[in-house]
């Protein structure tokens, strides 16, 4: 039963299993997910945000290196890195579908090029889930940064 659950959170619901791109599949479901939440109550609260945040980092540090032991180094299926990531993407971002829309390709783009450092975040701790998931958080805080300039340029041009 243990590995099922940790299969389960460590491939986001499965979405790690998707036969191309994994982790943009994982990103996405939880992109949809945030969209979906911020619909459905409008803005999440900040303390609310760290909290997810705080919750899946410490759940996705020790999933990730299980499944690494498994799988193998860094394995594909393993996306719940890209979860913590896209909670960073998003903190305390506000707009429509649009700066969702532009919160995800920011992260994917980041998270795919790893510029500024952020691959040598994957040495962390050397190696296993908090290298697996530092580099993602990494690639989340530029994303969040290029998500917030975004926001504003979109709320200039009235979108």
């Amino acid at each position: 039963m243990l590995r099922f659950q940790l299969h389960l959170i460590g491939t986001f619901f499965g979405s790690g299993y998707a036969p191309i791109a994994p982790a943009t599949a994982g990103s996405l479901l939880y992109a949809l997910l945030w969209w979906g939440a911020w619909t459905a109550w409008g803005p999440i609260p900040l303390w609310t945000q760290a909290a997810l945040l705080f919750v899946v980092v410490a759940v996705a540090v020790p999933v990730a290196g299980a499944l690494e032991r498994i799988h193998g180094e860094d394995p594909k299926l393993v996306v719940i890195d890209e979860v913590a990531g896209m909670i960073v993407t998003y903190f305390g971002v506000a707009g429509g579908p649009l700066v969702w829309l532009a919160g995800f390709l920011w992260f994917r783009f980041f998270d795919i090029l790893k510029p500024l450092g952020v691959r040598r975040l994957e040495r962390l701790g050397g190696g296993g889930g908090v290298g697996i998931v530092a580099d993602d958080l990494g690639a989340g805080v530029l994303a969040c940064v290029a998500t917030h300039l975004t926001a504003r340029l979109l709320a200039g041009w009235g979108l």
